[in-house]
C-alpha cells in the first residue's frame, strides 16, 4: 500500500521558515522519487522540486530556486521541503508525491509522479 502523508503546515509569518514533512510508510524514499509541488488559490498547480532515490539529489524547477530546499532523511523514510524565506505568495495547499523504483530519477518529474499525498494547507500572513 503506497501512501504519503505530509505535515507541518498551518499559518506562518512571512519572513520566517517553514519545514514540511512527507512520511512515507508504504515505500522507501531510497528507491522512490518524492517531489513537491503547491496549488496557489486559484492557480493551476506547479511543481517546486523532486528528489532522487539513487542518491538523494535534487531537480529544482527554475523558479523555485533560491527560497525552496528538498531533502529526505533515509532512518525515518521521510522527505521535507524548507522554505526560507516565507512570503505572503507562498500561501496555499502544498502536496508530495512519488512513483515506484523503475522510475526513481526524476526525469519528467513534472508530469509523472503516479502516487500523491493529501495535501497540507499553508498560510503565510501577518
Amino acid at each position: 500500500q503506497v501512501q504519503l502523508v505530509e505535515s507541518g503546515g498551518g499559518v506562518v509569518q512571512p519572513g520566517g521558515s517553514l519545514r514540511l514533512s512527507c512520511a512515507a510508510p508504504g515505500f522507501s524514499v531510497d528507491f522512490w522519487a518524492v517531489g513537491w509541488f503547491r496549488q496557489a488559490p486559484g492557480k493551476n498547480r506547479e511543481g517546486i522540486l523532486c528528489i532522487s532515490a539513487s542518491d538523494g539529489s535534487v531537480d529544482y524547477r527554475e523558479s523555485a530556486n533560491g527560497r525552496f530546499t528538498g531533502s529526505r532523511d533515509s532512518r525515518r523514510n521521510t522527505a521535507y521541503l524548507q522554505i526560507d524565506p516565507l512570503k505572503e505568495e507562498d500561501t496555499g495547499n502544498y502536496y508530495c508525491a512519488a512513483r515506484p523504483p523503475y522510475m526513481a530519477t526524476c526525469d519528467k518529474w513534472l508530469t509523472s509522479m503516479d502516487y500523491w499525498g493529501k495535501g497540507i494547507s499553508v498560510t503565510v500572513s501577518s
